[in-house]
């Protein structure tokens, strides 16, 4: 029992540094200026049909980054001009650090239950 304890102890501190790294995440987002069109502060977009990323689980976030780079086209791809033409020169690592700092800030995205 100790010996899967140890185990999944070092399992789970590995999937921590795997994490991403929030500081280069908020010079990625000012480096390809996503705050242009989803606000300053990631939660007041510029237009309501754009959405508020601050506070999103970071794992939807990397997934939806690298949806765009598949394309419509692509396995679990998404279409969107604007954001498949931002998300297509991010690394696995940017995608990785960029959903790190996005999920680190205060957000207004509630559940509802």
């Amino acid at each position: 029992m100790k010996k899967i304890l140890a185990c999944a102890a070092v399992l789970l501190s590995a999937n921590a540094f795997a994490g991403g790294d929030a500081a280069a995440g908020k010079a990625a987002t000012e480096k390809y200026n996503c705050a242009a069109c989803h606000g300053k502060d990631f939660n007041s977009p510029v237009d309501p049909s754009y959405p508020k990323l601050a506070g999103q689980h970071q794992d939807y976030l990397e997934h939806a980054l690298i949806a765009y780079q598949r394309g419509v086209n692509g396995a679990n791809g998404r279409g969107n001009a604007i954001m498949g033409a931002q998300a297509k020169p991010l690394s696995k690592q940017d995608i990785q650090n960029i959903a790190a700092y996005l999920h680190s800030l205060p957000g207004s995205l509630v559940l509802r239950k």
